[in-house]
């Protein structure tokens, strides 16, 4: 088989005789060089902050497009080898829609609270033993990234994670970045442990090599993840620094606590139950102050025989997670809340399958509600969300929330359609706290949820279908029994994601194409003439583990498959070894808070500086890339 690029001179003419393959040309093409500063103008504008991701994948892929319109790359019998259609082949890419499929599902997962089950059972069998609760939680959160998008896994355990740092009184700084690193390095250990993984999946298809399989590099990953999180949970927090908490200067370190009120309906499963020791029954957590039953009023401490009764109003403190989880296990307890306090009958109920969105505003000094109760506001009316709660400084209210008057820096609990939520940022009356507001899960559909996502990964994982089926037909399941609608859907398709892997595929084709990934693999090689492949294949994973945390890690994968690919097979050893190399070095994004996602959120929480992600992500970095380089000699004999 032969293959001759034009116009231009040619760079390089390969033979398929079967077994080896040659190249017989060292001449620059244009179409290659021009392939590379294509690149590297991209690297630059990726790495720079100050340009939308977006934007950049949209200006690339209209250069491509432009260039190989004007400067066409031909077959030796005339005929357009990268056509617009193949530059814009990478948006019906397989791995794209398994990616975008998961994404939602991973939103599923969020809007149900399918994993918050879980994390609370983490939390009660290490109740005794903060800092083994920790560390079960890392493994925990490395094992759910193996099968689940890892961004919803972080976001679940930030508050996890904070609350233990201070249950063990250690900064809240040194368990945040091990909470990235320890979901990073889950997401290595399977083929929909990361976008990346589905990548390279894709491309060697693509390029005649084959899937790969949902466990294909579980075994070299096993031991790469066994080796960071020993790092990550007995070195690191020795290496980070202890930084005061924003959050505690600012907002008492979180433990905020609201007045609430709950109206038991004669259908509410709390009737004819026991206060246990004080509290909600199965909710210790959120203690009762005051049972208005009539005209009597019971407050602390409550005799042990008195009962829940229909049409009491339990008067109850919690925290704003604490209330989010009483509300979400309790849907029907909203419902009384939401109307207009005495005017139910003109209201509407929030649709709990709807975005629901809870936050904190704070009643400012010159506000025109002060004075004033929340019944005679008809605030639901009024701003069409729910007051849940009422904090104000210094000071034990035991009183219904209907009858407080509202005064300057009171904290209100509200809770509605996300829109109409941040909608009271443009109030003059109320300081929307727009870094509280976080998403209500409601668990009805949780169980659902899991089954139809366990189903998804049990259906990629014995081979029955592939995962962009299977992941796809997950999404429809989930919005077919209502779990997640359409707008949480979409909301969850991330156009960024989309473009950057678009174009990254686009650049791709482009340098496999054009000649230049076999340039590149020739040259490597002719530097490193007389090494072994295993020293090959570890200077290549080094230079991978740099440019994946400046670059994106699935540009950088797409970028360094061909390139990999064309190593091995001039080399003549087994292409997984480099494709597992690409897997694992392509998902070392340890080094700066830009290099993944999670290093960004868990930046603010935890306090750090780009410093920090440096100190602490170059040795992990490291630990990764000589273990699996030691590895790679015991496991392929190179």
């Amino acid at each position: 088989m032969s293959f001759i690029y034009q116009p231009c001179i040619k760079h390089a003419l390969y033979i398929n005789n079967g077994a080896t393959i040659e190249a017989i040309s060292n001449i620059q093409d244009f179409h290659m060089w021009a392939s590379f500063v294509i690149i590297a103008f991209a690297i630059l504008a990726y790495a720079n902050d100050k340009l939308p991701m977006e934007l950049v994948s949209i200006t690339l892929l209209s250069v491509l497009l432009v260039f190989f319109h004007f400067f066409p790359l031909l077959s030796e019998n005339g005929s357009e080898i990268l056509p617009a259609s193949k530059l814009l082949s990478g948006f019906a890419n397989t791995a794209l829609i398994s990616v975008i499929a998961l994404l939602v599902l991973g939103q599923a997962i969020v809007k149900t609270g399918a994993i918050n089950e879980v994390a609370n059972i983490v939390l009660r069998i290490s109740r005794n033993s903060a800092f083994l609760a920790i560390a079960i939680s890392l493994i925990f959160v490395a094992v759910v990234s193996a099968f689940l998008n890892n961004t919803p896994v972080v976001v679940i355990f930030i508050p996890i994670m904070a609350a233990l740092s201070k249950a063990i009184n250690k900064s809240v700084s040194r368990v945040m970045i091990p909470l990235s690193y320890a979901s990073i390095l889950g997401g290595m250990t399977t083929l929909v442990g990361s976008s990346t993984n589905l990548l390279v999946s894709g491309i060697m298809s693509d390029m005649g090599f084959g899937r790969l399989s949902f466990f294909e590099f579980f075994y070299p990953a096993i031991f790469l993840v066994g080796a960071g999180l020993f790092y990550v949970l007995f070195i690191l927090p020795r290496l980070l620094p202890d930084r005061a908490s924003l959050v505690k200067s600012f907002a008492g370190d979180g433990d905020r606590q609201f007045i609430a009120q709950i109206e038991i309906d004669y259908s509410s499963d709390f009737v004819g139950k026991k206060l246990h020791e004080g509290a909600i029954p199965g909710f210790p957590d959120i203690p009762v102050r005051m049972i208005q039953r009539g005209e009597h009023a019971f407050l602390p401490p409550f005799e042990e025989d008195i009962l829940i009764r229909p049409r009491d109003i339990i008067v109850v403190a919690g925290g704003k997670k604490e209330l989010s989880n009483f509300f979400a296990s309790n849907p029907d307890a909203m419902e009384k809340p939401l109307a207009d306090y005495g005017h139910g009958e003109e209201e509407e109920d929030i649709d709990l399958n709807k975005d629901v969105t809870m936050a904190e505003i704070v009643v400012v000094p010159s506000s025109k509600v002060v004075g004033k109760t929340l019944e005679q506001l008809r605030f639901h009316q009024e701003y069409n969300c729910v007051a849940l709660g009422i904090q104000r400084q210094s000071r034990v209210i035991r009183a219904k929330v209907t009858e407080i008057r509202l005064a300057p820096g009171d904290v209100l609990l509200v809770m509605g359609p996300r829109e109409n939520v941040m909608a009271l940022h443009e109030n003059r009356d109320f300081l929307l706290l727009e870094w509280s507001a976080e998403e209500i899960h409601t668990g009805d559909k949780g169980v659902t949820t899991a089954i139809i996502f366990g189903l998804v990964v049990s259906f990629a994982a014995f081979e029955i279908m592939p995962i962009y089926i299977s992941a796809f037909a997950g999404v429809a399941a989930v919005l077919i029994t209502k779990c997640i609608n359409w707008r949480q859907a979409a909301r969850a398709m991330d156009m960024n994601i989309a473009l950057l892997i678009g174009a990254s595929i686009a650049l791709g084709a482009a340098l496999q194409a054009s000649g230049g990934a076999s340039y590149l693999a020739h040259q490597l090689i002719s530097a490193m003439h007389g090494f072994s492949p295993i020293y090959i294949m570890s200077a290549m994973f080094l230079l991978m583990m740099i440019v994946t945390n400046i670059l994106s890690n699935n540009a950088s994968a797409v970028l360094f498959t061909p390139i990999a690919i064309n190593l091995a097979t001039q080399l003549g050893v087994d292409p997984k070894m480099f494709i597992f190399a690409v897997i694992f070095a392509c998902n070392c994004s340890f080094v700066t808070p830009i290099g993944y996602q999670t290093n960004l959120m868990v930046m603010g929480p935890g306090h750090h500086k780009f410093s920090d992600f440096i100190k602490s992500g170059i040795p992990l970095a490291l630990i990764v890339w000589v273990t699996y380089s030691i590895f790679t000699h015991f496991y392929f004999g190179y």
